[in-house]
């Protein structure tokens, strides 16, 4: 036994622990910060209305990727400096680095995808002031400048994913991966409201969209796991955003009206807008999912079982979207023609959702260097 090469690598895996830390937390409290941004902005369209470029909830919402580019570049230009002065580049720390523009800079695959992500915001900001500009207020978030900003932090938080999974030989590392799938479900259930312009009877395309992507990202988070349990964490981790949000989207809307002096609307159903829209019942359906991967045990293909699995958790979410609205928002009676068509086609994108889901999760595996690897680009 090679006892210098094992303490090197337990070295080395120390060493990055310390310095993978730090950043992969601040790029993770940057997408945290953006969806405190979005929920609260959404509640305060909701409940008050007007509002400007410099409002208090999109300070938030700017302030999250801020923190998330900043710390992606100060990473970008160490690991350049690295590179540069012949040192060593611990892949655990964001991914193998990826030369750019040739080789003026070398990136870590995660924080490239992070830092990526907020430059176009930063675009797509400038966009949406020079939108305002001309039309005035919104009076929907799907407009074009806004679905922009929205895929951009959506970019973001996929590479505060990748991050965290490339140091998934620490606790952190796992954990982290689980908190920011959460994040990223969370977050993706206003970005589906851009296939609202699609308008097809008898099918609740929001549902449709929000059951592709709830299962591609529970599925995403099983096949990074790789043993019972990841699908479920992932929900679980969507269950405490779901329930922390539904209480302060209300409550700070409320409170910076008071603060600003402007009334609240007469009409306000007291639902909180965003929160409402994340599936409830993804917790449930994920414990099923995780019963069907048991069959790979069995000797069944993973692959055909993680698509099996995908289409029961697809049609799951689009019966339970309708049927929670009707729930949260007090309607009078369900419409069962409408759950129905909406399970059925949830159901054929839920098993495009676990198939591209798992391998997914494959791909989050690989971002991390194999064990008895020196980790080093």
């Amino acid at each position: 036994m090679d006892l210098t090469a094992g303490g090197a690598r337990v070295a080395s895996v120390a060493r990055s622990e310390r310095t993978g830390l730090v950043p992969a937390g601040t790029v993770l409290a940057g997408s945290v910060i953006s969806l405190v941004g979005l929920t609260w902005d959404i509640q305060w369209h909701g409940d008050v209305g007007p509002d400007t470029f410099f409002t208090l909830p999109h300070l938030f919402l700017y302030s999250g990727s801020a923190i998330s580019g900043l710390a992606s570049l100060v990473i970008v230009l160490m690991t350049t400096a690295a590179r540069r002065a012949g040192r060593e580049v611990d892949a655990r720390v964001g991914g193998r680095a990826i030369n750019v523009f040739g080789k003026v800079f070398a990136a870590p695959a995660g924080y490239l995808v992070t830092g990526t992500g907020a430059a176009m915001f930063l675009l797509y900001g400038l966009w949406d002031q020079w939108w305002h500009g001309l039309y005035g207020f919104d009076a929907v978030i799907d407009s074009p400048p806004h679905i922009g900003l929205l895929l951009s932090i959506t970019l973001s938080i996929i590479g505060t994913v990748m991050v965290f999974a490339a140091a998934r030989e620490h606790r952190w590392g796992t954990l982290g991966v689980v908190g920011s799938l959460g994040v990223l479900i969370a977050f993706s259930t206003v970005t589906v409201l851009g296939l609202q312009q699609i308008d097809v009877d008898l099918v609740d395309v929001i549902s449709v969209g929000i059951a592709l992507l709830s299962v591609l990202l529970v599925s995403a988070g099983a096949g990074f796991w790789r043993r019972p349990g990841g699908a479920v964490r992932v929900a679980a981790a969507l269950a405490v955003i779901q329930a922390i949000t539904w209480w302060f989207s209300p409550w700070a809307a409320e409170a910076y009206a008071s603060a600003v002096g402007l009334p609240m609307r007469d009409y306000i159903d007291g639902v909180p807008a965003m929160p409402a829209m994340m599936p409830m019942a993804l917790l449930p359906i994920a414990a099923v999912l995780e019963a069907v991967y048991l069959l790979s045990r069995r000797g069944w293909s993973t692959g055909r079982v993680s698509v099996l699995a995908g289409g029961i958790g697809g049609f799951l979410i689009g019966a339970s979207m309708p049927i929670q609205n009707v729930f949260v928002y007090g309607m009078a009676r369900v419409d069962w023609p409408l759950v129905i068509v909406t399970a059925a086609v949830g159901g054929v994108f839920g098993l495009l959702g676990g198939f591209a889901g798992w391998r997914f999760g494959g791909m989050l595996r690989l971002l991390a260097p194999a064990k008895g690897d020196d980790a080093h680009a």
